[in-house]
């Protein structure tokens, strides 16, 4: 049992780390190619954060879920289908994960391992597209889990991808994520004093998304 528990928690940490090293790495690549064409290099980060979170998701799922981001084991959590332990340790191996995938992608494009963003997201608007996105994403995978299991990680990487164009904040929707972008001084940074704002504003998403499903579609009638 402690071993299968030690391969979910590395799962989630690898599968995170490849996610944080794609997300970031992408952006800079696309910030270097594009010039000052903003549109073409979020394109461009959008097309490399859906192929990889899709592509990590098949991996991982049948290991540990695949949740790569605490709001989704927040909302595991409520529905009982993993216990507090496991959350804690799939919230710390999140973290951990995202911490180095953006040193790693730091490192790979001879960028300081670590330097903090200096790209502000404050504002009410960005804390609202935070919690729609941290919404929509618990939103999908609820939806599916109940009647589409098998194609939540096309879901997934489509909502995200479709989230980073109509939302402002171009969809964080992960504490793990937010918390790991602040050590990154480039395109897709957050300024580390907007971080605490981003974070509250996703969990309060997640939890609001598992409540109304847990009414709208109860799992005793799935």
């Amino acid at each position: 049992m402690k071993q299968i528990l030690a391969r979910r928690v590395v799962a989630e940490a690898l599968g995170t780390a490849f996610l944080l090293a794609a997300v970031v790495g992408s952006g800079i690549m696309a910030e270097r190619l594009a010039g000052a064409n903003i549109a073409l290099a979020l394109l461009a980060n959008t097309i490399a954060t859906g192929a990889a979170l899709l592509a990590l998701i098949l991996t991982f799922g049948p290991v540990s879920g695949a949740h790569f981001n605490p709001i989704v084991s927040l909302s595991s959590l409520l529905e009982k289908a993993i216990n507090w332990k496991e959350f804690a340790l799939y919230c710390c191996a999140q973290v951990i994960g995202a911490i180095a995938g953006v040193m790693l992608a730091n490192t790979m494009f001879s960028l300081p391992v670590i330097s903090l963003s200096r790209h502000s997201r404050g504002g009410v608007e960005q804390l609202l597209s935070e919690f729609v996105a941290s919404f929509g994403l618990v939103m999908v995978i609820a939806g599916c889990v109940r009647y589409r299991w098998n194609a939540v990680a096309i879901a997934v990487a489509a909502y995200i991808s479709a989230a980073c164009w109509f939302t402002p904040s171009t969809s964080f929707a992960n504490p793990a994520v937010t918390i790991a972008r602040s050590l990154s001084d480039t395109f897709t940074g957050i300024a580390p004093n907007n971080v605490l704002g981003f974070v509250v504003a996703q969990f309060l998403g997640g939890i609001a998304a598992t409540v109304l499903f847990q009414w709208l579609i109860p799992k005793s009638q799935t």
